[in-house]
Parts: C-alpha cells; sequence; structure tokens
C-alpha cells in the first residue's frame, strides 16, 4: 500500500485519492477533526500539496462531503422503471443498507450541518432537499397532489427518517425490514396528516 502512495499520480488521480483518503477517515472521526496534516501524511505528500488542491481546510472538508454525499444519493437513487410503491420500498432498502455499510459517513454527513463552514452546510442541505423531491415524486405518483403543505411535511419526515437512521441503521439490534417498514410507515403517516389521500394500499393506513 505504502509503494502505490508513492508512485507519481496525475494531478486529477492525486486529487481523487486525497478526497477518498478524507471520506475514509470519516469512518473514525467526525469531519471537524480530519485535518490537512492527517491526510497529507496518509498520503505520504506534503502538507502544502494539498493546500494547492483545496485551498483551505474547509475546502478539503468541502470536497469531502460532497463525495460522500454524491455516494449516499447514488447508493438510494430511485429506480424509475418501479412502480411509485415498489420504487419508494426499494429506495429506502437501499438507503438502509448503505447507513449499515457506511454508518460513520452517513453519521458524519447527519451531523456536519452544524460545521462553521456554509458551504458544507449547504451540501447537506442539498442532499436533504434532493431527498425531499425524491418523496415528493413517489407520494404524488400515488395520487397525493403537490402542496406547500405536502412539501413541509415531508421535509420533516427527511429529518425524521435521518434521526431514525442514525439510531437504527446503526444498531445491529434493529433489524433493516423494520427500519424499512417504519420508514414507509412514517412517511405515509406524515402525508396522511395533511389531509391528503394516498392510494398506496395497505401501507396508506398504517
Amino acid at each position: 500500500m505504502a509503494t502505490s502512495r508513492r508512485t507519481r499520480l496525475r494531478p486529477e488521480e492525486r486529487r481523487d485519492q486525497l478526497v477518498a483518503l478524507g471520506v475514509a477517515t470519516l469512518a473514525n472521526r467526525p469531519l471537524s477533526e480530519v485535518t490537512v496534516e492527517e491526510i497529507a501524511a496518509e498520503a505520504e505528500v506534503s502538507t502544502g500539496l494539498v493546500y494547492y488542491y483545496f485551498g483551505s481546510k474547509n475546502g478539503l472538508h468541502h470536497e469531502i462531503v460532497l463525495r460522500a454525499r454524491d455516494s449516499m444519493l447514488h447508493a438510494s437513487e430511485p429506480r424509475p422503471e418501479l412502480p411509485p410503491l415498489d420504487r419508494l420500498h426499494n429506495t429506502l432498502e437501499r438507503l438502509v443498507n448503505y447507513v449499515r455499510e457506511h454508518g460513520p459517513t452517513f453519521y458524519s454527513l447527519v451531523r456536519g450541518a452544524a460545521s462553521g463552514d456554509e458551504e458544507v452546510r449547504e451540501l447537506i442541505e442539498s442532499a436533504r432537499r434532493e431527498q425531499t423531491e425524491r418523496a415528493v415524486a413517489a407520494v404524488t405518483e400515488m395520487g397525493v397532489e403537490d402542496t406547500p403543505m405536502l412539501r413541509m411535511a415531508l421535509r420533516s419526515w427527511v429529518a425524521l427518517a435521518e434521526q431514525a437512521l442514525v439510531d437504527g441503521g446503526l444498531n445491529a439490534d434493529v433489524p433493516g425490514p423494520e427500519l424499512v417498514a417504519y420508514l414507509e410507515s412514517s412517511m405515509f403517516g406524515v402525508v396522511s396528516a395533511t389531509g391528503a389521500q394516498l392510494d398506496a394500499g395497505p401501507l396508506a393506513k398504517a
């Protein structure tokens, strides 16, 4: 491994390596504790080179969060070929699996919203907006009108889901299927609280 780190890399390869090392570091500590010096030491390069690619520690953190965010969104991307209810179930299954496999990274993303860097916070908020849009798309295909109240309700559900994934997704005592069922039921409960009628079979009555 050390030999591969000393290999001369093209600029884009070196930058990619540094970001990947940063994401991997989230398995052991929160984003706020990831330092330029640590990443430089891991890659066996100078701190000056890390600053050259990212400008500052905040710049490095921005790219780490961007990579982790995109990985999570890609892992849970809805499959348009599935019917809405099946698509939602499949998306939640893959999201739970992602959290089980990359728990510390997910935890760092969720807690990264408290970062002092505005750009990092915006990256995390953009993920929440995307998750909200995915939820809106699923329930509107089930016959619910897209309204400001619906969007408010589903945005609040995204926050609830994040906490459930932190508490349940990182807890092996909570079976994955039970967590998926809870996320589904809670989504439909939130939507029903707006007065909307869901065409989602038994789950709509959960």
